[in-house]
C-alpha cells in the first residue's frame, strides 16, 4: 500500500520495474488460483487484496508513463 499511494501522490512510477510487477501479479494470481482450488479463505482473503493493490500500481505505471 505505501508504494501504491507514492505513485500516486508524485504521479511518478518511475522507481517501479515494470519486468519485476508483472512477474509478482502473476505469481500472486496464481496463489489466489491455488487458495479458491484448495478452499482456504485466508489464502484467498491475501492474495486477492495484494493482486488488487498491484494491480492498481500496474495501472498508475502504464498511466504515468
Amino acid at each position: 500500500m505505501p508504494q501504491m499511494f507514492k505513485t500516486w501522490q508524485t504521479k511518478s512510477a518511475k522507481d517501479v520495474s515494470l519486468g519485476t510487477l508483472i512477474t509478482f501479479i502473476t505469481g500472486v494470481f496464481l496463489w489466489l488460483i491455488y487458495g479458491i482450488y484448495l478452499q482456504s479463505l485466508p489464502i484467498i482473503l491475501a492474495n486477492a487484496v495484494t493482486l488488487v493493490f498491484n494491480l492498481i500500481i500496474l495501472w498508475l505505471k502504464i498511466k504515468y508513463r
